[in-house]
């Protein structure tokens, strides 16, 4: 199986691809220079660059990465050191900027925790994980923030609050929860009000949103046979579906509904799954 990963760069998608042979990370060069310039044809952007600059061809090999229309192509891509030179030979205001932001990846908290996101699934554990309990959430989050947060898998006791949202206050919590752990989880309907009250309740001092799709991607695959394809859905609109689910969850459902799939053994759909609900979660 291929092992990709996708990193978001204001909120365009950087993707890279592991290479077995050479034991390292591969970066789409058009992608990076989408990220450097914003050009509307990245792709044509990036063979005409390469051409006016020999040094770019020289860098360069090519892997497949699967493409918008869901296909696999040979890419130009380039390593961390290509990445470099990529970044020095690219005309863009933004280079100092692009160059800090990848640096900085491999030792935010958010990087580390999403490299143990996808140890959740790669070795097994996973498996281990109740379904659609507390406990079940707490396991999740408790592996991905372990050694990050000291509250890693701890329900929390001091109330919090979003954009001017109160979530579950910390006195009632462990009542929201078992009425949480309580609803049923038979039909994607119950599934996913159950997950829209957990996000209500919000047990964690930070991970939450991390942490509960997971929870309910485990839901949809243990009654459904199916899962969420998060990269189907845009940034924007999830969580602006998600505030307005606290009154009315009809776009969250809809949203949710049109991005099933029930290809669940798909690596890659769960590994691209993580980058999209880090993305969720950065700021722009």
């Amino acid at each position: 199986m291929t092992k990709t990963s996708i990193r978001f760069f204001e909120n365009i998608p950087v993707r890279a691809v592991w290479d077995e042979e050479s034991a390292k990370w591969w970066f789409c060069a058009a992608d990076i220079a989408q990220a450097l310039t914003k050009s509307a044809n990245p792709r044509r952007y990036w063979n005409t660059i390469k051409t006016r600059k020999n040094q770019l061809s020289s860098i360069c090999r090519q892997l497949k990465l699967r493409a918008k229309d869901g296909k696999f192509y040979n890419t130009d891509v380039v390593d961390e050191s290509g990445l470099n030179v990529v970044i020095a030979l690219v005309p863009s205001k933004k280079s100092d900027v692009f160059s800090k932001w990848m640096k900085n990846l491999e030792t935010s908290i958010d990087e580390k925790s999403k490299q143990k996101a996808y140890d959740l699934f790669e070795s097994g554990f996973i498996d281990n994980v109740e379904v659609g309990t507390s406990k079940g959430l707490q396991q999740i989050h408790g592996y991905i923030f372990g050694g990050l947060f000291d509250f890693a898998g701890q329900i929390r006791t001091v109330n919090i609050a979003k954009g001017g949202f109160v979530f579950s206050p910390a006195a009632y919590l462990n009542g929201a929860l078992a009425h949480v752990e309580a609803m049923p989880q038979d039909t994607f309907d119950h599934i996913v009000a159950k997950y829209v009250e957990m996000n209500i309740a919000h047990p964690f001092m930070e991970g939450n949103g991390r942490s509960t799709r997971i929870w309910l991607d485990l839901m949809l695959k243990k009654s459904l046979k199916k899962c969420v394809d998060w990269s189907q859905i845009d940034k924007a609109e999830y969580l602006n579906a998600m505030r307005e689910s606290v009154d009315d969850a009809t776009k969250i459902n809809t949203l949710l509904y049109g991005a099933l799939t029930d290809d669940i053994g798909n690596r890659e759909i769960i590994m691209k799954g993580i980058d999209y609900s880090y993305y969720y979660e950065a700021e722009d």
